[in-house]
């Protein structure tokens, strides 16, 4: 270019060249599409705003996320997290660089995908909220059960038709999208509304059942969410999740008290199946019958064998008593014994005194023979009574002491078989009005499924001459018999074409039965 030409050229301040290429940047590329690698990410801004670059093998752009865009994201931005961003290519004059306003972001491809999923996971897990020792134990048999899912989807009516299947429970469902950048949001609001609801109109259930169908790892990433996984960890009702098939598995799996493979799993899991409840308690019962008519069995031959072993009143008092005959036998033997050993030397005085002239002397042996005499009689009385009034109060004792033990055994074997009968009765009442509500339900329910509750609403019943129900009109031929059975009562018929007006004129008018007419 010449002098004159430079010279002649348009002269621009610095902000009116800024703003120019600005807009010429601006027009040039629009909305765009650039994938590459997150760097120097460091979190927001105090104002909100996100700064960072976009790089690849050879480059980096500038990249900036608005404060209204950032909190619409479904990803955020992570450090080395390569993504797909769309936005808008601009200038900042105030540096003379370029940069893209991003309004959308998403990782890129699966392999991100299941990086940034694997990120997240150590995270929470490094937090402590996969921990087992977290999880609750489901209860037995739920009053009310939550199910947190798309309102319109095959799940729920998996779910209620296998609830309703094995055991009818009430069920609360909380719609939800499950799939969407509004989702997660939902369904973390979902989670919470359960827990602060208190009872009223609306009851707290006692387990939540989170559940979505298969779908791909994009399909099933707002349960990937953070906000999803902490609300679930945070929430005061046992939490089952069913998230995709049973290869699927998502981060609100490893938090929930309970993960399912399927929808369907999840509402077995939830509660039990009634009629194996209903068998169980049946075969308990037969056998706490049984039981207590062995132990009562065993007692009473208890009771028998003691009573055959106590001894009889007679038994008791015989071998005393015969002690008592064996001493006074013994003691009158002594007595005799000694009076006979005596007799010897009052014969050996008596001939002393024979030979002893001296009467006053044979007088004085005689007193001290009868002074004598009557000691010898009151030392054996004296030494009898005692043993006597001993062994008679020895008597007392051992009979008064059988009489007590014999009675408090008594009372006491009285006091088991009276508490025994009063269980048996007790036992035997319960079982029996358990087995007159069963018989009650069920006449109830054959009231509501007998046909006659159809009659009643203006059908008919048409049965054929042997009392057989028909069902089609090509099992009746014309001139059969059959019977009608309304609500009120039975008409019989017979089955034939209408006649024209005339061939029924003319039968009418000769008295007969138009074919077909009730007789």
């Amino acid at each position: 270019m010449s002098e004159m030409s430079k010279a002649n050229a348009p002269e621009f301040s610095v902000t009116e060249l800024s703003m120019a290429l600005k807009r010429t940047v601006e027009d040039g590329f629009g909305f765009v599409r650039v994938r590459g690698e997150i760097s120097n990410y460091r979190g927001t801004h105090s104002s909100g705003h996100a700064y960072f670059c976009l790089k690849d093998q050879s480059a980096r752009i500038d990249a900036v996320i608005w404060k209204s865009a950032f909190g619409k994201l479904k990803t955020k931005p992570q450090e080395g997290l390569e993504v797909i961003v769309t936005g808008k290519v601009t200038t900042y004059p105030g540096k003379s660089t370029y940069q893209i306003v991003i309004e959308s972001l998403q990782p890129a491809g699966i392999g991100a995908l299941m990086a940034l999923v694997e990120e997240r996971r150590r995270k929470l897990a490094g937090e402590g909220l996969f921990d087992e020792s977290r999880k609750r134990v489901l209860p037995f048999l739920p009053g009310l059960i939550g199910v947190i899912t798309s309102p319109t989807g095959a799940v729920i009516r998996d779910i209620l038709h296998r609830i309703s299947e094995r055991f009818p429970r009430h069920v609360l469902i909380w719609p939800v999208r499950v799939q969407g950048e509004t989702a997660a949001g939902e369904i973390t609001a979902a989670i919470n509304g359960f827990n602060v609801l208190q009872g009223g109109a609306l009851p707290r259930p006692d387990v939540l059942i989170v559940a979505r169908g298969g779908g791909s790892l994009e399909d099933l990433w707002s349960f990937n969410e953070e906000i999803v996984v902490r609300a679930a960890a945070q929430s005061h009702i046992p939490l089952i999740a069913a998230v995709g098939h049973e290869t699927d598995w998502t981060l609100i799996d490893f938090v929930a008290d309970l993960r399912a493979p399927t929808p369907t799993a999840a509402a077995e899991k939830a509660v039990p199946v009634r009629n194996e409840l209903i068998g169980v308690l049946a075969d308990l019962s037969r056998r706490q019958i049984e039981a207590t008519i062995r132990f009562l069995d065993r007692r009473r031959g208890e009771m028998r064998a003691l009573v055959r072993a106590l001894p009889q009143g007679e038994g008791i008092f015989a071998f005393r008593r015969q002690q008592l005959d064996h001493l006074q036998s013994r003691l009158t033997s002594s007595g005799s014994k000694a009076g006979s050993q005596r007799h010897p030397v009052l014969a050996q005085l008596s001939h002393r005194l024979e030979r002893q002239s001296p009467h006053a002397r044979l007088a004085g042996q005689r007193e001290s023979l009868a002074a004598f005499k009557g000691r010898l009689y009151h030392w054996s009385r004296v030494g009898l009574a005692p043993r006597i009034q001993g062994l008679a109060h020895l008597n007392t004792r051992i009979t008064a002491a059988r009489l007590a033990n014999l009675s408090a055994r008594m009372d006491a074997r009285r006091k088991q078989l009276t508490d025994a009968v009063r269980r048996l009765q007790k036992a035997l009442s319960a079982c029996v009005g358990m087995r007159f509500d069963r018989i009650q339900f069920l006449s109830q329910l054959l009231r509501s499924l007998g046909y006659h509750q159809v009659l009643g609403r203006g059908f008919t019943l048409v049965r054929d001459r042997r009392g057989h129900p028909l069902r089609s009109a090509a099992e009746v031929a014309d001139g059969d018999f059959l019977e009608i059975e309304f609500a009120d009562g039975r008409k019989p018929a017979i089955a034939g074409q209408p006649n024209p007006p005339a061939k029924r004129a003319r039968g009418r008018s000769r008295g007969g039965q138009e074919p077909g007419s009730l007789l």
